[in-house]
């Protein structure tokens, strides 16, 4: 990992001294994640109400620019200009270096359909059941850990030979179990769960794009 790397979870952990029970998962959440899009894969999140929301979060910050610029590479902004003259040079001046991240809540029309016809349980179950492939990881979040929809969508993510990520509170839950690496949140209260949740995956944001960018 990079220096710069090393030390914003260094500077992390220094400023969040009671989330020191999270550095070791942290770190692996970060190796999992880097390898991830390193080798192609792309990253599934779901959650619900504020989970859903940090879902919407995450996926923000990896698409685009979070702490870094993120321009083209050379040779694709030489792509650009040379299929679609200055416009074409102009448009790729302006993209950014995206990381491949869907939120899973994002989809109404497919959500209510699917909660309506089927089983509302496993909307997030059957969109990782058409999405998710082996070298993938899902993240699912769930203050308490036992949502059970993010958890079948964890179950169906196993099946695919997908990677799961876990972000919870509490005692881990059903969630932690099912995960390849969980990231607890040492409290008990949802807003407070939350909290921890908002500090973490930035953090894990900030790394991944560090490494990669």
């Amino acid at each position: 990992m990079k220096e710069h790397s090393h030390q914003m979870i260094l500077e992390f952990f220094t400023r969040h001294t009671g989330f020191l029970a999270l550095k070791q998962p942290v770190q692996q959440a970060c190796a999992l994640l880097i390898e991830t899009f390193q080798r192609g894969g792309k990253l599934l999140v779901c959650g619900n109400g504020g989970s859903c929301a940090d879902s919407e979060h995450i996926v923000g910050e990896l698409m685009k620019g979070f702490l870094l610029k993120r321009p083209l590479p050379n040779a694709e902004q030489m792509a650009f200009a040379r299929l679609f003259g200055p416009e074409g040079a102009e448009i790729a001046g302006k993209l950014q270096g995206g990381l491949p991240a869907i939120s899973l809540s994002a989809h109404t029309a497919l959500n209510s359909a699917f909660s309506n016809d089927v089983d509302p349980r496993l909307v997030y179950a059957q969109q990782v059941w058409g999405y998710a492939k082996e070298g993938d990881i899902l993240l699912g979040i769930s203050t308490s850990g036992n949502a059970a929809n993010v958890c079948c969508a964890a179950m169906a993510a196993k099946v695919r030979g997908a990677k799961v990520l876990a972000l919870t509170g509490r005692d881990g839950g059903n969630l932690a179990k099912l995960a390849d690496c969980s990231l607890i949140a040492p409290e008990q209260e949802t807003y407070r769960i939350q909290e921890v949740h908002l500090a973490v995956y930035h953090l894990l944001c900030a790394v991944v794009e560090s490494e990669l960018f």
